[in-house]
């Protein structure tokens, strides 16, 4: 990481009086500010970095510590990309400020309990944001304008994923960082309803839950960990508990032994090898095998 640039904080203007800091912190971490936004290149496994984010952070930027940011904003390969990430949020930033979206006071009941302020978008689009959870509700002529494959009954869509319907069906609304958002959100979790959308398949490795279907159908008929922990009667190895196709609520479930530098779960589960993996019957260390 080149860090000769940033020993002193450097200001680039971008449009609508956005400001973006840069500066060399604590221990030579490599830190951002964004209007109220803060961010860092922190280190993670492997060589690699990771972007951490905190909200109004104070004090000089060059005395931030690892220790002021909580948010993980995912992997960084380098200074490049951690650079272009902190681009990313100033033009995000100068896109939502110019929707104008209007923030009001708000007692709204919701799915998710009473709202404690909402964010307008337009008229009859609403965002709720309540003590646990929220998302957006839209009056009936938006939602009727919501695609089938993603439409909810009454209008509500939940924050999580969910509303990425409501920025696909009216992306005016919506910064081009959200509508990035929207599109990969609906590929990972409503596949069925972004081919429809879009008119095309998507391959293996661009949707989660078309990967996840995949893998249940593939491995159906195998042995699939439900849970595991080192073994302490036998060095080295791991105990599974594994059922036919992963299934949770099976009757019957089945142990077995892999060794420790074997065991690397993958997206969706680890699959028992019954050629290498030995059916296990004896001393257990899980609590509910004890014997």
């Amino acid at each position: 990481m080149s860090s000769s640039s940033d020993s002193t904080s450097t200001h680039n203007q971008t449009h609508a009086s956005v400001v973006i800091m840069f500066a060399c912190a604590d221990e030579g971490l490599l830190v951002a500010k964004v209007g109220d936004n803060a961010f860092a290149m922190a280190p993670g496994s492997g060589g690699r970095f990771f972007l951490a984010s905190a909200w109004r952070l104070c004090g000089p930027m060059e005395q931030w510590k690892r220790s002021d940011f909580y948010g993980h904003g995912g992997d960084l390969e380098d200074e490049t990309a951690f650079r272009a990430r902190v681009a990313e949020n100033a033009e995000h930033q100068r896109q939502r400020a110019a929707l104008a979206r209007r923030e009001v006071a708000s007692r709204a009941s919701t799915p998710w309990g009473t709202s404690q302020h909402a964010t307008i978008y337009a008229d009859g689009v609403i965002c709720h944001s309540t003590a646990s959870h929220g998302g957006f509700h839209l009056d009936a002529g938006h939602n009727a304008k919501i695609h089938p494959g993603l439409r909810r009954r009454g209008g509500w869509y939940e924050e999580d994923c969910a509303w990425a319907a409501v920025a696909q069906a009216f992306p005016e609304l919506f910064t081009d960082y959200e509508r990035r958002c929207a599109d990969r959100t609906i590929r990972d979790w409503y596949p069925d309803a972004w081919e429809a959308i879009h008119g095309k398949r998507l391959k293996p490795g661009e949707s989660h839950e078309k990967d996840r279907r995949a893998f249940e159908r593939d491995h159906a008929s195998d042995w699939i960990v439900i849970s595991a922990i080192r073994s302490d009667q036998h060095a080295g190895m791991t105990e599974c508990v594994a059922t036919l196709g992963g299934d949770r609520a099976a009757a019957e479930q089945r142990r077995y032994l892999v060794p420790s530098d074997q065991y690397h779960v993958g997206r969706f589960g680890f699959v028992i090898d019954e050629a290498r993996h030995r059916l296990y019957d004896g001393s257990s260390s899980l609590i509910g095998w004890k014997r």
